[in-house]
């Protein structure tokens, strides 16, 4: 029988057609609470013949256990930095993703998380609900510079919203997009260096690559505008978190908000979690149900389709399509 290892919990967890559209597979789904580790990957491969997968680790170790009866992987979500791609690739196994389902929800956490920082709002609640009326002056963020770090699908919601709200938008991609610059009124920085100069707000959408991984470190940090506020959306490894820690306290950066850290979820001595100014949400950024609905459905058609010998609605590598393993 065919066998299907599904790990993503905001599937499991939100009701939707994409429960009845896996489940006319006939396969048996075994499910898991993931994020998982690659030790528990390796527990678990060789017994599956797919994987849906999220931000679990499936390395090359993992990928070579899980064959030869591992077929094809279902990815829920756009990031394949847990996932050895070019191991995939080598060992012939098609890897479907979910691109343009979730820049919506995402572009509004960006901005859930930059409101409640410039205005105090978790520690105001937090007061009130302590029985504590105490007042704080917070900031407007109308008129202030947001630079985006990305101009993908996400970066460009980002952008837009950013214009309703008043605010100046520069932005750096190393794939600038003209027509969308243009007709929005985004000015394009010359590098990120001129970009963290001018940023009174950093916002990073940016696939986590050797090259972006701490984009934001000791390094970078004396670049920043004295009290920018950062919002990272994308991929907690974009931040060094001892130098952000470090920059938090020193003032140089006046907040940062993040939906990804390094470490998900955080052991309890993580240091962003008594960061100054810090607030950390728990990688629930496309967590909505209209969006945890359209992902999960892309993905279980993605699964369907290549578990049919059919290509996914959206393929990351260049892996062919194996013969149907279901009729």
């Amino acid at each position: 029988m065919t066998r299907i290892l599904l790990t993503t919990t905001s599937y499991q967890d939100t009701p939707g057609p994409h429960h009845d559209l896996l489940a006319s597979t006939g396969a048996e789904i075994v499910r898991e609470r993931g994020p998982l580790s690659e030790a528990r990957m390796l527990e678990l491969a060789g017994d599956f013949d797919a994987f849906l997968c999220g931000d679990d680790a499936i390395t090359r170790a993992v990928l070579e256990k899980a064959t030869p009866r591992l077929k094809i992987i279902g990815k829920y979500g756009i990031g394949v930095d847990k996932i050895d791609v070019k191991a995939c690739t080598e060992m012939g196994i098609p890897l479907g993703f979910t691109p343009g389902v979730n820049h919506t929800t995402v572009a509004e956490h960006t901005f859930a998380l930059l409101l409640a920082l410039f205005r105090s709002l978790v520690e105001e609640v937090n007061y009130v609900s302590s029985g504590n009326w105490k007042r704080l002056t917070g900031h407007e963020i109308m008129g202030k510079t947001i630079g985006i770090v990305g101009l993908g699908r996400i970066g460009r919601e980002v952008a837009i919203r950013a214009k309703a709200f008043g605010l100046k938008v520069i932005g750096y991609d190393l794939y600038w997009p003209e027509e969308f610059a243009k007709e929005h009124g985004i000015e394009r920085a010359g590098g990120l260096t001129q970009l963290f100069h001018e940023s009174d707000i950093l916002s990073l959408h940016s696939n986590l690559t050797d090259e972006t991984r701490d984009m934001i470190s000791a390094k970078s940090i004396p670049n920043l505008k004295d009290g920018v506020v950062i919002i990272n959306c994308a991929r907690g490894e974009l931040v060094n978190t001892q130098d952000m820690a470090a920059a938090l306290e020193s003032g140089k950066v006046a907040g940062y908000g993040a939906d990804v850290l390094d470490e998900e979820p955080p052991s309890p001595d993580h240091v962003l979690l008594k960061a100054k100014n810090c607030i950390i949400t728990p990688h629930i950024g496309s967590r909505t149900y209209e969006s945890v609905v359209r992902q999960a459905t892309m993905a279980t058609q993605n699964i369907v389709n290549m578990l049919k010998g059919e290509k996914p609605l959206a393929q990351v590598n260049d892996a062919p399509i194996p013969a149907a393993v279901i009729k």
